[in-house]
């Protein structure tokens, strides 16, 4: 494994590209520390962190003096620079690029539709004291469906994860994304048996990891539930 001092992520547990980056950190044991960026607190707009990204938007990391944004940025840099099972972002060129291909799709697909119906069911509503917007609720869950059948018939076919027979960051990055409407009681995956199992195997695979990224988020449904 490289050397140097301990990886740096400023990271809220809440959004969904900080837990992806998490959830490789702990799985893989790179040695590291997080600093917590309370978004709802406003802390991404202290002078210190937009000192580390003017855009004021978190995972950041800091490697001995590099910072680096974007989740997906992070995510293969780590991969790529530590000494890392080799299948997390492959080096053979045909098999990275699957990754690669899936990376690019998400965030025009599964991060904002999966985005999307957490904001209006839970995000809005809270910050707002309004009721959910019902009509725009039920387009998006129309248009996140879109995208569930296309991870289905276009990325998982007849292999185990999205991009082959073994777990890439692309896996981290698109389970984080779904699992963000449980932070309003709702399983997307619900009623879809294909992508259930894809996520059963990507907890299998990361370990208590999984768990412990997306505690804050279990809380939140809990105290959801605690309410209904």
């Amino acid at each position: 494994m490289a050397t140097g001092r301990l990886v740096e992520v400023y990271l809220d547990l809440l959004s969904q590209p900080c837990r992806a980056v998490h959830i490789l950190l702990n799985a893989t044991g790179i040695p590291h520390r997080v600093r917590t960026v309370a978004l709802r607190r406003g802390e991404h707009r202290s002078p210190e962190f937009i000192k580390l990204n003017p855009m004021m938007k978190v995972p950041v990391m800091v490697d001995d003096g590099f910072i680096l944004t974007e989740s997906d940025a992070i995510l293969k840099y780590l991969a790529t620079k530590y000494d890392v099972p080799e299948h997390w972002y492959p080096r053979q060129p045909e098999r990275r690029a699957r990754v690669d291909e899936y990376t690019a799709w998400h965030h025009s697909n599964t991060r904002p539709h999966a985005a999307k119906v957490f904001i209006l069911e839970v995000l809005l509503p809270t910050q707002t004291s309004s009721q959910v917007d019902e009509v725009r609720l039920a387009g998006a869950l129309s248009q996140l469906d879109d995208t569930l059948d296309k991870l289905e018939t276009m990325f998982l076919r007849r292999q185990p994860f999205l991009c082959g027979d073994d777990i890439t960051v692309a896996d981290l990055l698109a389970v984080c994304e779904l699992m963000q409407p449980v932070g309003g009681a709702r399983d997307v995956l619900q009623q879809r048996p294909q992508l259930q199992r894809w996520r059963t195997r990507v907890q299998s695979a990361v370990g208590e990891s999984f768990d412990r990224a997306h505690a804050v988020l279990f809380a939140l449904r809990d105290r959801r539930h605690a309410r209904l």
